[in-house]
């Protein structure tokens, strides 16, 4: 099943994949929330997800449909290579991370190894993401940094999260020191480029 809200891309890995005779590509969903459903229809082997969409992202999608059939096989294949990206694919139960601008074969091969039972792991990426280490935002902070990147005030940003502004202004203050940001427009930015967000 391939999970991916660019029609043009879903069309295209179906058509790359459709092309290799032990292969076939039985779903096609354009949105994070469909996924859990299309999974219990079509019961496919594998899931390709992309990451960044609409509605629900990829890693909470692959989360939900783990929780859903924990015996899942996801591979995460995504646009965005980023270290956060890959640490937070695998912790929702991804066994899989690729990027985009894989070979066809290759792709089709990390299909077949994932549906083995194997991890596949992006090399470049992996070694990026050691590299980079884990988040250092905690979770409430990375909500704040979620929803500071929407521009809004801070009392904005506390009444979104049901928090003070104080609080609002204590995790944006720790948010900057932790990214080694001067704003929290280039906080939320440093964030995103690591996949944190």
């Amino acid at each position: 099943m391939l999970v991916d809200d660019q029609a043009l891309v879903r069309g295209a890995l179906a058509a790359l994949l459709d092309l290799e005779t032990d292969l076939s590509v039985v779903a096609e969903v354009a949105d994070g929330t469909e996924v859990v459903e299309a999974a219990r229809t079509h019961q496919p082997d594998v899931v390709v997800m992309d990451v960044e969409m609409p509605g629900l992202d990829g890693i909470s999608a692959t989360a939900q449909l783990r929780r859903a059939y924990p015996d899942a096989r996801v591979l995460i294949v995504t646009t965005f290579g980023r270290p956060g990206y890959l640490r937070r694919g695998l912790q929702a139960g991804a066994v899989g991370f690729v990027v985009k601008d894989t070979p066809a074969r290759e792709l089709a091969d990390a299909v077949r190894r994932v549906h083995r039972g194997l991890r596949v792991v992006d090399p470049a990426l992996a070694t990026d993401s050691l590299i980079a280490g884990e988040s250092p935002l905690t979770p409430r902070e990375t909500d704040v940094l979620r929803a500071a990147r929407k521009g809004g005030t801070v009392a904005d940003i506390a009444g979104e999260l049901y928090l003070s502004e104080g609080t609002v202004r204590n995790h944006l203050s720790a948010i900057i020191g932790k990214t080694n940001a001067r704003t929290r427009a280039e906080a939320a930015q440093i964030a995103e480029s690591n996949g944190w967000l």
